[in-house]
């Protein structure tokens, strides 16, 4: 086996200067953005001891956690953890659901979007990235959740797309990186445009990912004996210096990249990227900062203070459940707590107690205490403006329309962001993979005269309760004028308000499927056959007045009196008779 493995050694592929020199570059740059985010690495695992201990001890260079190792024995109180599971929840029904088309596809010129073809080549490439997206190899949701838990809790995350394997068929692959493993940096302009992953694969692994005649001398022998040890790679992408449009290879992509083995210092290989490949959001920034603050961070003080008054609050109930005894100096040395126990000393003659319990304060004021860090945190985490149905079910649906754009208010400011900065990049890089292994439909002549230019526009519920002022605005106006109809009697005051067109937009800001309303023809036979109904309800209502009239016709006929015809003239010389 020794043999071999020299054999091998003596077979890998010798670095060139200029590869050298791209290890040496990345190495540079990788130690610079360890550097940069050291500090964020102190903070972040500060919170995850209290809201997210599965990602303790993650987040510096080097970190090793052995496969199962015990990680809430730090955690004293659970409610920012769960807070964080539920805002990412918020997040993913807000933005991106999947049990809806949470975005559009359109042409950023409006006049090319005129054009049906135009607009139906954009309604099929939709479909075909929700299905490719939502496929179970893609394993979009699941990571989707991850990087929005960690939005939560520290304000930084990062989606990496990529082409599926293609043992595995043509589509998308999604992982939602570590935040520990993820080195961002960003342009002049605050967009994010390069990145080092620092990741971990055994020798079996990377033989997988570049082949087993470009294994490193040092993963040579793990290779042969089938090793399980794990050594360091790292990623980076970055935009190239040597771009040339012209080429056709990856020279001719705007972003590098370079796989590294940091065992060997070697470059394992090289290509580039059209896109960048990962989608990298902030929850929000403070100035001079790459990487975001979360909610976590927002109410770190108060996750600290919650923890200290729960160990208070488990150590007063400790005491009220099996308190601390009092007795006097001479009394019972020993006193038998288990129950239907006889201790004698207990009383004196008199029957008064000798043993007393040591008083263990008021423990309803730590649960006070403990609550109003609660609402604290659970307003962070937004959870406390999705409380509202279960609190007040006996809402009209008025209020509930006022309270949903409420809701879009006070969410917009954070959560607009990562429909701008996550899911936007999102889209762009998934029509990139899906576009190279040709799985879009061909694009319109038109559009392609026009490059193919594209704005991505949201139909995701917080699109929809960011236009519900709108439908609020409008209920508050017709209730205004019912009231005013009321008074006056006048019902041509809602003659103004077209329904016709406000009921369908408002049941689409409610997500009302579209099948479960009319449409224009059911509408139509709809109010035919209301009207059909309301003339045959008249002519009902009219027989009996018809019935009497003919009655006394008859009646009149039969007296020989003569009975004018309703609207007849009486003839000259002839005296006029009433008719009944």
């Amino acid at each position: 086996m020794d043999a071999v493995a020299s054999d091998k050694t003596a077979s890998v592929r010798l670095q060139t200067a200029r590869e050298e020199e791209i290890v040496a570059e990345s190495l540079r740059d990788f130690q610079a953005k360890q550097l940069d985010r050291a500090t964020f690495g102190s903070q972040w695992e500060e919170i995850s001891e209290l809201i997210d201990p599965i990602s303790r001890n993650t987040f510096f260079y080097g970190n090793y956690n052995w496969p199962g190792q015990k990680k809430t024995d730090r955690q004293v109180d659970a409610t920012g953890m769960m807070a964080l599971y539920r805002f990412a929840a918020i997040c993913n029904s807000l933005i991106t659901p999947r049990n809806m088309i949470w975005h559009g596809l359109e042409a950023d010129n409006d006049y090319v979007m005129k054009q049906r073809g135009v607009r139906l080549y954009f309604e099929q490439t939709n479909r075909v990235l929700f299905s490719r997206r939502y496929k179970a190899s893609a394993n979009f949701s699941g990571q989707n959740h991850s990087n929005f838990r960690n939005l939560g809790a520290y304000g930084t995350c990062g989606m990496f797309i990529d082409q599926l394997d293609p043992a595995y068929g043509p589509g998308i692959r999604y992982r939602a990186v570590n935040l520990g493993e993820l080195f961002i940096g960003q342009n002049h302009q605050g967009l994010a445009d390069s990145f080092c992953r620092w990741f971990k694969l055994n020798a079996r692994q990377c033989a997988q990912r570049w082949g087993e005649e470009n294994l490193p001398p040092q993963l040579c022998s793990a290779y042969e004996s089938n090793s399980e040890i794990l050594y360091d790679f790292l990623h980076r992408v970055c935009p190239r210096t040597d771009y040339d449009p012209e080429r056709f290879d990856y020279k001719g992509m705007p972003f590098a990249s370079y796989y590294i083995c940091l065992a060997s210092r070697s470059l394992m290989s090289e290509g580039g990227y059209r896109t960048l490949p990962i989608a990298i959001s902030r929850y929000d920034q403070a100035p001079q900062e790459t990487y975001g603050r979360g909610p976590a961070g927002m109410v770190l003080p108060a996750l600290k203070t919650l923890n200290a008054e729960k160990r208070m609050f488990l150590k007063q109930g400790h005491r009220a459940a099996d308190p601390v005894l009092l007795a006097a100096d001479d009394g019972i040395m020993s006193f038998d707590m288990r129950p239907g126990a006889l201790n004698k000393g207990g009383v004196n003659a008199d029957g008064k107690l000798l043993v007393n319990v040591l008083p263990t304060g008021n423990i309803q004021v730590s649960k006070e205490m403990m609550q109003e860090e609660r609402t604290l945190i659970n307003d962070a985490f937004l959870v406390t403006l999705f409380q509202i149905l279960t609190e007040t079910p006996t809402m009209t649906a008025t209020e509930v329309i006022e309270r949903t754009a409420e809701k879009g208010i006070l969410i917009a400011p954070s959560m607009t962001r990562q429909q701008d900065e996550y899911c936007a990049p999102l889209v762009d890089r998934e029509l990139d993979v899906l576009g190279a292994q040709r799985l879009l439909p061909p694009m319109p002549p038109v559009l392609r005269e026009a490059k193919g230019e594209y704005r991505v526009s949201f139909t995701n519920p917080l699109a929809r309760a960011q236009k519900a002022q709108e439908a609020a605005g409008f209920m508050r106006t017709v209730e205004t004028v019912k009231e005013l109809v009321q008074i006056t009697q006048d019902p041509s005051l809602l003659d103004p308000f077209n329904f016709d067109v406000a009921v369908p937009a408002i049941a689409e800001i409610q997500a009302v499927p579209p099948s479960w309303m009319s449409s224009d023809e059911e509408i139509a036979g709809k109010r035919k056959n209301r009207q059909q109904a309301m003339q045959r309800k008249e002519q009902l209502a009219a027989l009996p007045n018809q019935a009497a009239m003919l009655k006394a016709t008859a009646v009149a006929q039969k007296a020989g009196m003569q009975v004018q015809q309703p609207g007849a003239m009486p003839q000259q010389g002839q005296p006029q008779q009433m008719g009944m």
